[in-house]
């Protein structure tokens, strides 16, 4: 696939030597300084501070510099040269061990050439700082971990733009533009190439580009049916019920008489199980309105979905699987869409969104309202109408290095008699697509999908704490604990969405940061059915 990629051309300023004051009473430990009217020039307040600390100055890797007690470094004028040049009328110099580093911490000149709809986000102080500047890779083996799709292996490759400190622009874009390539092959035969393009502010612009490819073919998903009876506990064809997913999952697997149909012999090992090989394209972009903190949204997404049963097919031993339960519901008109087709869809979305860093946010609301629309009249052999509206929230609480109590509660519904039972599966969002309740997206102490019907809704609280974070061969790397709560449920009817017969899920989370803009993630997550275990890329929200 052949991609443009756009970059920023970083903005030049022509920026005088600030001239500073000093906020607080003298300390040459921890000192925050200004801009005022009239004050010291920026080389008589650095140096008077350093003389009195009796160090040098050293020019340090995404900070302004650092003043270090060795002798290494540039000449002490030279350093301050550069301090005056580098279009900051405020600094903090704080001590880290035996090291004093000098970083900016309010806004940079030049910030009035910001455009007002950049203004909705900015990034915190200590973000800045770290934010890594320049053309940058990060490159991971891709180690997935499923209990349903199995323990995937590959690679995923990001390549992002961040600009430069001196653009202004740099606090409030999570990048220029990223482009992110992903290939992963499961032990349990799933395979997937996906790769995708995102342009935020587009050339300046009001405008955000995103183009997603992806291609796979998963034998490896699950099906318990597309009603609120999913909610009921565990079942196998023959009626026999379980509290435990890990009993549930044994027991599929003896052999039982065959019923009508089937063979006289047969196992349900394979029974909630269906293949289903997708290519997709899907194209959007947003538009910021006013100062930016609303946006529109539209797209178009082009599927192509081919399904498969395991009706029949020969275990291990020999012995055929009995009837799958997709085709079951199939056969009795509540499940549609199995033989597959040409999806056509139109989205569009309603957001406001402040995040401060979008990746990994500290404050900040994002509220959506989001549809899809498919029909003949667009070339789609499907029909139907999606509606998911969510709210996001992030707060920095008062303790810890970076502590960050994140929230989400969100709902949808999917209108239209024709619905195909693969649209049960997952919510379109904007800002990702969320697989229905169960698995690592909402409901993380139970199987995926494994609670589906016309009307979802589920709601996250985790506590992000960060534990500490290191410089590593010139990369930038944080270790944070994630506890987490989930909760939700499904009903055939929107309007009887209550609080009865709520699933409860809890755990913790892993997450290591590179570079800010990258996270590994792992939940280990618990319910009355059992644990689940789930590795991969980002936030969960």
């Amino acid at each position: 696939m052949r991609t443009a990629l756009i970059a920023f051309t970083p903005l030049l300023l022509a920026v005088a030597a600030p001239a500073i004051a000093q906020d607080t009473a003298p300390n040459p430990i921890t000192q925050t300084y200004s801009v005022r009217a009239v004050a010291e020039p920026v080389k008589d307040v650095l140096t008077r501070l350093f003389e009195e600390a009796k160090v040098q100055y050293r020019i340090g890797d995404g900070v302004i510099g650092t003043v270090t007690l060795d002798a290494q470094g540039l000449s002490l004028a030279d350093a301050l040269d550069r301090v005056a040049k580098t279009s900051t009328p405020t600094v903090t110099i704080r001590r880290e061990g035996d090291t004093y580093v000098v970083s900016q911490v309010t806004t940079i000149l030049g910030e009035e050439n910001v455009p007002e709809y950049f203004r909705a986000r900015r990034i915190s102080d200590a973000d800045f700082d770290k934010k890594k500047e320049g053309q940058f890779f990060t490159f991971l083996p891709d180690f997935s971990s499923d209990p349903v799709y199995g323990n995937g292996t590959g690679a995923r490759a990001n390549i992002f733009w961040n600009g430069k400190k001196e653009d202004p622009r740099f606090r409030y874009t999570p990048y220029v533009a990223k482009l992110s390539l992903n290939a992963f092959v499961t032990d349990k035969d799933a395979q997937e190439f996906a790769a995708s393009l995102d342009m935020p502010y587009f050339k300046n612009s009001r405008f955000r580009l995103k183009a997603d490819l992806k291609i796979s073919d998963n034998p490896n998903n699950i099906y318990f049916g597309i009603t609120e009876r999913t909610l009921g506990k565990l079942t196998l064809p023959d009626g026999r019920t379980f509290d435990k997913y890990t009993d549930f999952d044994k027991a599929r697997s003896e052999v039982r008489p065959g019923g009508p149909g089937e063979a006289p012999l047969v196992t349900d090992s394979l029974s909630n199980r269906f293949r289903e090989k997708e290519a997709m394209l899907n194209l959007k972009a947003d538009y910021a309105l006013g100062k930016g903190k609303l946006k529109l949204m539209g797209g178009y997404e082009l599927q192509k979905l081919n399904y498969s049963t395991f009706t029949g097919r020969l275990n291990a031993n020999g012995v055929p699987n009995g009837q799958s339960v997709l085709e079951r519901d199939a056969q009795l008109g509540i499940a549609k869409g199995i033989e597959g087709g040409m999806v056509s869809i139109l989205q569009q979305a309603l957001i406001y969104d402040t995040r401060d860093f979008e990746p990994d946010p500290t404050k900040g609301l994002y509220l959506e309202l989001a549809n899809e629309y498919s029909s003949p009249t667009i070339g789609s052999d499907f029909s139907f109408d999606k509606l998911f509206a969510q709210a996001r929230f992030y707060h920095k609480l008062p303790f810890g290095q970076r502590t960050v109590f994140a929230g989400r509660l969100a709902t949808g519904n999917i209108f239209g008699r024709n619905a195909p039972f693969f649209e049960y599966q997952d919510q379109w969002s904007p800002d990702g697509s969320i697989n229905s309740l169960g698995g690592s997206d909402s409901l993380r102490g139970y199987v995926a999908n494994r609670y589906l019907a016309r009307a979802v809704f589920f709601a996250n609280a985790e506590l992000r704490y960060r534990v500490g974070e290191t410089k590593l061969l010139g990369q930038r790397f944080s270790l944070n604990v994630s506890p987490f709560l989930d909760l939700g449920t499904v009903r055939d009817n929107w309007f009887d969405i209550n609080f009865k017969n709520m699933k409860v899920s809890y755990g913790t989370g892993i997450r290591i940061g590179w570079n800010q803009s990258t996270m590994i993630s792992a939940d280990f997550g618990f319910s009355k059915e059992g644990k689940q275990f789930f590795l991969g890329i980002g936030q969960q929200f």
